[in-house]
């Protein structure tokens, strides 16, 4: 059964507050898919409509910042060294250290249409992710990239995100953010097999006129704890979410900013919690009261997340050279 829809004045979880600052005053206007590399130990995250890959080191002041040539959706960190960049025109190879830039495979779709977004990598590698289309139809899909070719996997959704897996990889999350909606899928690490999608969480669409305030938002990006609880950015809902495993709300953290659009876990106990937000198509009154509007945000919480997980040639596009 599906978790009634959530909505701020239904929910029965408590608010939680955290210290929570910024993690840099340099903003995006639309920062998303931030990770915690693995091996380098340092933050990495995109601003899609301004075409820039940012990486912040521990303790800076301002990211490091290099221009795209177009929209990306998602970055992951190749194990071979390097980052899988997933653009409106294509995936893409970066090396920051060399600043190589090359284009690996072309998009799955027509780039006029929908551009890529939410992205991950799964434990044995794989690359997975999802597009939004422009018009907000529900035409997006889910792909994964094998044998150096996309490959549908589900569709039939307007803006995939959400993604994530359980600690012993046996479920996979994905959301709708337009539907409002989060789905649990099974999931074979071994072979990459996917089941249907069933409900996990749903939360109530804004009503025409309906104050911002009172509006709990839609599910954005999301990551996974160690417990199995899935921590959702509720875009325009000025919070995160904890979910349980079975989509009970457990913990309501308010955010000082309206769109938060990612969390992710990182610092060396991986218990920091970083957070992408929005500042695009804002009003100057809530820029105006929202200053860290754009910026990475940062707070510490009680329970580790998953590590981020590297893509491998061999996963996705074989062998390379």
């Amino acid at each position: 059964m599906s978790q009634p829809p959530v909505s701020p004045a239904s929910a029965s979880a408590d608010d939680t507050f955290f210290h929570i600052e910024p993690a840099s005053l340099t903003p995006a206007l639309l920062g998303e898919s931030p990770f915690w590399h693995p091996v380098e130990q340092r933050l990495y995250y995109l601003d899609i409509p301004g075409r820039a890959l940012f990486r912040l080191d521990t303790g800076a002041a301002e990211p490091t910042r290099w221009a795209l040539n177009d929209e990306p959706g998602c970055v992951v960190p190749l194990a071979s060294g390097g980052l899988l960049i997933a653009q409106r025109n294509g995936l893409w190879r970066f090396d920051p250290d060399s600043g190589e830039y090359s284009l690996l495979v072309d998009p799955p779709y027509d780039p006029s249409l929908r551009r890529f977004n939410d992205g991950k990598a799964d434990a044995r590698g794989r690359l997975w992710v999802g597009t939004i289309d422009d018009a907000r139809q529900p035409v997006s899909a889910l792909y994964c990239l094998r044998g150096g070719r996309f490959e549908v996997v589900k569709d039939g959704i307007t803006t995939s995100n959400g993604l994530g897996w359980s600690p012993d990889g046996r479920t996979m999350y994905w959301a709708d953010t337009k539907a409002h909606e989060i789905y649990r899928l099974d999931f074979d690490a071994e072979t990459g097999a996917v089941g249907d999608r069933r409900p996990f969480a749903r939360f109530e669409p804004r009503a025409a006129g309906q104050p911002l305030e009172t509006y709990g938002g839609r599910p954005d990006g999301a990551a996974v704890d160690v417990e199995g609880c899935y921590w959702v950015a509720m875009m325009e809902g000025q919070q995160l979410l904890r979910l349980s495993p079975s989509g009970e709300v457990l913990q309501r953290v308010a955010l000082p900013v309206r769109c938060a659009t990612m969390p992710t876990f990182g610092g060396a106990d991986l218990r920091t919690l970083f957070v992408t937000t929005a500042r695009e198509k804002r009003g100057a009154e809530e820029l105006a009261a929202q200053p860290w509007a754009g910026c990475v945000l940062k707070m510490r919480v009680p329970v580790a997340g998953l590590p981020t997980r590297c893509a491998t040639w061999e996963a996705t596009l074989g062998a390379m050279t």
